[in-house]
């Protein structure tokens, strides 16, 4: 059986973490829908380029899709200010909670585990990375997730949880969704495949 992933855009977003993601995962056979958190498709990266999601968030929430038991996965991009707007939009986060608790796979780069995870609790207790300097955030007067323990590395993975640190480090998060949703060979497979 396939495995379904999610994988949110917001008006924002870092590119190279959205679509190394998506291309990656798609050519091992996941299938990732893209789902814009905001009323339009089209969504505008943090660059400026234009990408058209597959869905609305909005419309998978009035279809009855937006619940774990028809995700394996939840990727959230960062960059900025789109880490911040998938943090504002109650519908986002109220699924990934729901992820989470379901014990489904939350995925989170760049500025997307502090600024959205971690207002959530989900870092509580969980080992983590994050784009440098963002684990201020996580520390901070205030903080859902003061037990939250703060790894220097580029992807980190604590049970149902990954993160990574920024647009250079999207291949191997990308690697490590794959090796959780399928195995470590297919990964490496592609790795091969691919030259990283």
């Amino acid at each position: 059986m396939s495995k379904s992933v999610i994988l949110f855009l917001a008006e924002g977003f870092e590119e190279v973490e959205a679509i190394t993601p998506i291309d990656y995962l798609r050519r091992v056979g996941i299938d990732v829908t893209t789902a814009s958190i905001s009323g339009n498709k089209t969504v505008k990266s943090a660059r400026g380029i234009n990408i058209l999601s597959d869905v609305l968030l909005e419309n998978l929430a009035n279809e009855g899709k937006l619940n774990p038991e028809y995700w394996d996965a939840v990727v959230i991009p960062g960059g900025l200010p789109g880490a911040d707007n998938i943090a504002s939009s109650i519908l986002a986060c109220n699924f990934i909670k729901e992820m989470a608790k379901e014990d489904r796979m939350v995925c989170a780069i760049c500025a997307a585990p502090a600024r959205v995870l971690s207002p959530l609790g989900l870092l509580e207790g969980k080992e983590f990375t994050c784009y440098p300097g963002e684990e201020e955030k996580v520390f901070s007067a205030g903080s859902k997730s003061p037990s939250a323990i703060w790894k220097e590395e580029r992807v980190v993975k604590d049970g149902n949880l990954i993160t990574s640190r920024g647009a250079g480090t999207a291949g191997v998060f990308a690697m490590e969704i794959i090796a959780s949703l399928l195995d470590k060979e297919k990964a490496e497979e592609l790795s091969a495949k691919i030259l990283i």
